[in-house]
């Protein structure tokens, strides 16, 4: 099914059943849904959950329990700067130095705590926490069609962060989790577990990205992300 069409559809469910939540409207976005709250309770019940020490999580409001969820339980969580437009891509969420939780994991809130970091910083990112518009039972993930979540995962993979083991979830409505075949490209990161609130779905996904497509990175993506301009062969 074409790409776009499923975003629509998608966010006109949720926007129609009355289960979208602020910020509104859903479109445009990775939705914020009814039960966000109550994902977390099932992801924590995970053993990729308990043996985590580094997150990397997307910084949307559906996934902002989740991101609370873990600096409580005491682990760092990093957050990728907007379009990974800065040479200190990533921020940095340590447990350690944030005393208000709620405040540290809203958008405005990370960029003021977080703590600034190069690719070459970032510790050993244990499990992957990503936002979703759209996710298919095998594990195929639509987002909301910039690209960027997935050219995170591939600049951790050229620094050796995160490999085929690196276990990747998303938290979802019931209603984003679609029968549609949806075709994955190479780049595209499959979703090992996908969590709503009613239940976790195992989806024995294979295939991570091996690290950057420079073929289907254009010059003026390039130019625009200063990592991508330092890793250029």
């Amino acid at each position: 099914m074409d790409k776009q069409a499923l975003r629509e559809r998608v966010w006109d469910d949720l926007e129609d059943s009355g289960e979208a939540r602020f910020p509104f409207p859903p479109h445009g976005r990775i939705p914020n849904f009814a039960g966000a709250d109550e994902a977390p309770d099932r992801l924590a019940d995970l053993s990729a959950w308990d043996d985590a020490d580094a997150i990397k999580a997307n910084p949307d409001s559906p996934q902002r329990p989740v991101r609370r969820r873990a600096l409580e339980a005491g682990k760092t969580v990093y957050v990728a700067v907007p379009r990974l437009r800065e040479e200190a891509c990533f921020l940095r969420l340590d447990p350690a130095e944030i005393e208000d939780h709620d405040h540290a994991t809203t958008i405005s809130g990370s960029a003021e705590v977080g703590e600034p970091v190069r690719p070459e910083a970032v510790e050993s990112v244990d499990l992957i926490v990503s936002g979703s518009v759209a996710v298919t039972a095998d594990g195929t993930r639509v987002g909301k069609g910039e690209g960027y979540s997935d050219l995170e995962f591939a600049v951790l993979r050229e620094f050796d962060l995160v490999d085929d083991d690196t276990p990747v979830v998303t938290t979802v409505h019931e209603l984003q989790v679609v029968d549609e075949a949806v075709e994955r490209q190479a780049h595209d990161v499959p979703m090992d577990v996908v969590v709503t609130p009613e239940r976790v779905v195992r989806t024995g996904a294979t295939g991570k990205p091996a690290g950057l497509d420079w073929d289907e990175l254009t010059d003026e993506r390039i130019e625009e992300i200063p990592v991508l301009q330092e890793l250029r062969p």
